[in-house]
């Protein structure tokens, strides 16, 4: 086989092998860190290097953009020091008061955000975007621009159809994002459904080790938007840092063999739970059960993701009990890092979540499914293991 009939590379490959990222002038297959803040001018005042300052300027940033480009099949990336960041440019890149159309459940640090988006003359409407012809009624024809998706959605783990929402979209001549963070480019890659832009909280799946906060955009087409979002990143400085995207880089080598653990791992969990007595509902979009399955079925190829809730009888005071009682996991905000966390989010985004109080988030990670598992019926209180379960062996 020659180079003209080589099959494109795998997301496997292009991660594990970060683009053939190394050091040229060493041949160190590991890239080194590009600390530095400006460059050297050329005797003719020029930059022949295109290096011109550090903000916008490195090479350790630029090798971590390339990969999410690559990874999620789209023109160009962008970093940024934090997903907020990343998520908040697109909206202040738009240069008039704009409608926008977005998912009911999102993550709620940025669902907080929107809702006082009024601030900058735009205008947002909140739907489920699971319902099609909610999203069609919330169309305002010629002003609607921009309609925002995050599926599966935090932390009800809602599914979207990307592409029947790109068609309405487009049909309006507005632009369509997709938060696309827990599913990773592993599982969904929406640019091939439609998406203009995606979104992710690279701090979550992407970096996988809890150790870095990060954002990313990557764009099916670069356009004078697509500049525009570049210049707000770096007027207001939202930029990662080399050292952040050096970790970063180190975390997607990874990325595929995490994501798919985690997610048979989500999996087993949710079928084990789904007839625990303390339980009123698991969801989960790989169960059967779950009302977005079959959309999921269709966008989500190879895994359903590591994160699903639980709802717990009894309520709040039940819940925040369960999470009072585990071992094995850990209490804590975030999601995606090798370790399993459990947080009762309710009390986390207060008034006016979307919420259920009964309801635990759960990230697995890496751990022995079974530690989890076992972990969390001995948090919920069944008097026996094996009068449910029997062995899991």
């Amino acid at each position: 086989m020659d180079d003209h009939t080589q099959p494109a590379l795998k997301p496997r490959t292009l991660a594990a092998q970060a683009l053939g990222a190394g050091d040229p002038a060493t041949h160190a297959l590991v890239p080194p860190i590009h600390m530095s803040s400006t460059y050297i001018r050329d005797p003719d005042n020029g930059y022949s290097t295109g290096h011109v300052y550090g903000r916008t300027d490195n090479a350790s940033v630029q090798q971590a953009e390339a990969l999410v480009a690559a990874l999620e099949g789209a023109e160009q990336a962008m970093m940024f020091g934090s997903g907020m960041a990343a998520a908040t440019a697109v909206f202040l890149a738009l240069e008039r008061p704009t409608h926008i159309v977005a998912s009911r459940v999102m993550y709620w640090g940025f669902r907080s955000w929107l809702r006082d988006i009024g601030r900058y003359g735009h205008t947002v409407t909140f739907v489920e975007t699971s319902d099609l012809q909610a999203v069609h009624d919330a169309v305002r024809p010629g002003e609607t621009g921009l309609f925002w998706i995050e599926t599966p959605s935090n932390p009800l783990w809602t599914i979207t159809d990307i592409a029947a929402i790109s068609e309405i979209a487009h049909a309006s001549d507005a632009l369509l994002c997709v938060d696309s963070t827990v599913s990773t480019p592993i599982f969904t890659r929406p640019v091939a459904h439609g998406a203009d832009i995606v979104v992710h909280s690279a701090t979550k799946y992407l970096n996988g080790h809890s150790d870095i906060v990060a954002g990313a955009l990557a764009v099916a087409r670069a356009n004078e938007f697509w500049e525009r979002i570049g210049l707000i990143r770096s007027q207001l400085g939202a930029c990662l840092g080399p050292f952040e995207a050096w970790l970063l880089m180190r975390g997607m080598r990874t990325l595929d063999l995490r994501v798919r653990e985690q997610a048979k791992s989500a999996a087993l969990l949710a079928n084990r739970l789904m007839d625990h007595p303390a339980l009123s509902d698991v969801l989960y979009p790989g169960l059967k059960s779950h009302p977005g399955h079959k959309v999921a079925m269709r966008q989500m190829v190879g895994g359903f993701g590591g994160m699903l809730s639980i709802r717990v009888k009894g309520g709040e005071a039940a819940a925040v009990a369960t999470a009072a009682r585990v071992k094995v996991w850990r209490r804590a905000t975030s999601l995606g890092g090798v370790e399993s966390l459990i947080e009762h989010r309710a009390s986390i985004e207060g008034p006016g979540t979307p919420c259920p109080g009964d309801l635990l988030r759960l990230s697995v990670g890496l751990e022995d499914v079974d530690d989890l598992f076992f972990d969390l019926v001995r948090a919920l209180g069944s008097p026996s293991l094996e009068t449910y379960y029997g062995s899991v062996d």
